[in-house]
């Protein structure tokens, strides 16, 4: 995790310890009471946009391996930041920067895949957050327990195409996928608040509200199904996907 401000991390770990409440999994080995005491954490406290420009920008590459801190690709980035319609230049930059979002899809793995949070859910009477053409082949939803007072819109992008196929997989294949992976906890009850197999299926089809706010955009009879699927037949679903072009592409 990279946070630049270490206050934050600080006034957290005071006031908001079920965050960081591990202890029903402690038990196993490299776990620890405090999540950041597990042995897989790695909490920077420094610039992230600093860090993945320096390490998987433009400018690493022309650098030899001594010269910059090359890091290992990440199969999951998870962007939780200021929101795109913040009043701020930091924001914009976060959002619309072609080097910082090229060094994002750098720093992934081959079938890596980028989360990121983008603000409030809109609703049939209010636009939706500019955020370029991002939606031609990024996924779209909306999550309510983020205790904010409002749903909150994540758009999730997979570099490959076969990883993407997996967002559309079953409830029960979901169900079956997080038995394996999710670690068993003492009491034997599952350490997922909010998600199954069934909120899966809820997320893989954008909200009504969204899709007539970005149609409306549009202006183009077949925006409906470009929204829900993708324009398969201008983009070669076969190739990596670039997100440069993507919110360049019209």
């Amino acid at each position: 995790m990279i946070e630049i401000d270490e206050g934050v991390v600080n006034l957290s770990t005071k006031y908001l310890p079920e965050w960081q409440d591990c202890s029903s999994i402690a038990h196993h080995d490299g776990c620890g009471e405090w999540c950041f005491d597990d042995e897989r954490a790695d909490l920077r406290v420094e610039d992230a946009l600093a860090y993945f420009n320096d390490n998987f920008g433009s400018s690493s590459i022309t650098k030899s391996a001594s010269e910059n801190d090359l890091q290992d690709q990440f199969d999951v980035l998870i962007m939780d930041c200021l929101d795109p319609n913040d009043d701020h230049p930091f924001a914009k930059v976060l959002y619309t920067d072609d080097g910082y979002v090229t060094s994002l899809y750098d720093a992934l793995t081959d079938d890596g895949i980028l989360v990121v949070q983008v603000g409030e859910a809109v609703n049939s009477r209010s636009p939706s957050d500019e955020n370029g053409d991002f939606e031609n082949s990024i996924h779209i939803y909306e999550e309510s327990h983020c205790e904010f007072g409002a749903q909150w819109t994540t758009l999730i992008a997979f570099k490959d195409v076969d990883t993407r196929k997996r967002w559309y997989r079953s409830s029960a294949a979901v169900e079956l996928d997080l038995s394996r992976r999710i670690l068993p906890t003492k009491d034997g009850k599952t350490s997922l608040r909010y998600f199954d197999g069934a909120t899966m299926k809820s997320y893989q089809m954008p909200s009504r509200a969204f899709e007539d706010n970005y149609c409306h955009q549009q202006d183009k009879p077949e925006c409906a199904e470009k929204v829900r699927f993708g324009n398969v037949e201008e983009v070669n679903v076969s190739s990596a996907y670039s997100p440069v072009f993507e919110r360049h592409f019209a």
